[in-house]
């Protein structure tokens, strides 16, 4: 019996096989992430704006049972507007692949499907982490241990604010997963600059970031390069603010008795609705931010290679 094939778009394959950049994106953000009709917006900018600057985009996702790798327009149109898609995390991708089913793919199935076409660049907007309360509950996303062992790079504005930071970076550090700063010492908190967790490394050019990517690869590590790159200072949500609303939005939980897996779309969605829709605004800050700077990492490795 041969493998569940992953279809690839031809322009995808194509430009991976001529070594031209290339950046894979992740569909939950417009299947799970955003309203309509934003989310579908989003996404095609998101194609856009790599295409103007000469890079290849791969959204991937599952569309009736096909891991895709570079979703066509029509495709991504389908799957922002359809009702109770499955969100395919690693895991999954055999369940609803066999059944047929769409699927928006998390960081750790993105990250997955990107490395099996050969992508070596993957922007998406937060990554998953360690949970408050797991040293009781267990709760951290699969997005860790897939980057431990698939070497793609991964631009992010840090893991989402309402995990436990703190415990996360000590889980890269565990699972030897660099995290690099782009531009900065400060860790970043999804909608802040700045966490309050310092890292030790940092890039500040894509260049730079290149090389650390090519050096990996010449140690032939299978670990992901992490690069947090911060949202605008001037776009962030005031730190003081998101603090409070952390704290409300926890004690709301509590008192409702909300745990596990439904914490984390219940805290989302508590802070979406309290600051009136100004997180999405900062979400979406925050993906065109990490989209221009793989575009920008991507084109770098593409020159490197070419000076190799």
């Amino acid at each position: 019996m041969t493998g569940l094939p992953i279809r690839i778009s031809d322009e995808v394959t194509q430009a991976v096989a001529d070594g031209r950049p290339v950046v894979a994106l992740e569909s939950t953000i417009f299947t799970h992430g955003l309203p309509r009709p934003r989310n579908l917006a989003v996404a095609l900018e998101a194609e856009e704006r790599l295409r103007a600057a000469g890079v290849v985009p791969a959204t991937i996702g599952v569309y009736a049972g096909a891991p895709t790798v570079g979703l066509a327009t029509e495709q991504i149109k389908e799957l922002s507007e359809s009702d109770h898609l499955d969100k395919a995390s690693l895991r999954d991708l055999p369940v609803v692949a066999a059944l047929g089913r769409h699927g928006g793919t998390t960081v750790a199935a993105t990250a997955f499907l990107a490395h099996r076409a050969g992508i070596r660049v993957f922007s998406t907007g937060g990554l998953g982490g360690v949970h408050f309360g797991a040293a009781e509950t267990f709760d951290e996303s699969a997005d860790l241990t897939t980057l431990a062992a698939t070497p793609v790079t991964v631009v992010s504005a840090g893991v989402k604010s309402i995990l436990d930071i703190r415990a996360t970076l000590e889980r890269f550090e565990t699972l030897n997963i660099p995290v690099i700063g782009y531009r900065t010492r400060k860790y970043p908190g999804f909608y802040i600059t700045d966490s309050g967790h310092e890292i030790n490394f940092k890039v500040d050019t894509p260049e730079e970031a290149a090389r650390v990517i090519a050096a990996r690869d010449g140690l032939e590590l299978p670990q992901a390069v992490l690069i947090a790159n911060p949202v605008d200072p001037a776009k962030q949500l005031p730190p003081e603010e998101l603090d409070e609303l952390l704290n409300r939005a926890w004690a709301e939980a509590e008192r409702r008795g909300i745990t596990g897996n439904a914490s984390t779309p219940f805290l989302l969605d508590f802070i979406q609705r309290d600051t009136q829709g100004r997180s999405l605004d900062v979400n979406v800050e925050v993906y065109r931010g990490n989209v221009r700077l793989g575009g920008e990492i991507a084109t770098a490795l593409a020159a490197l290679r070419d000076e190799a």
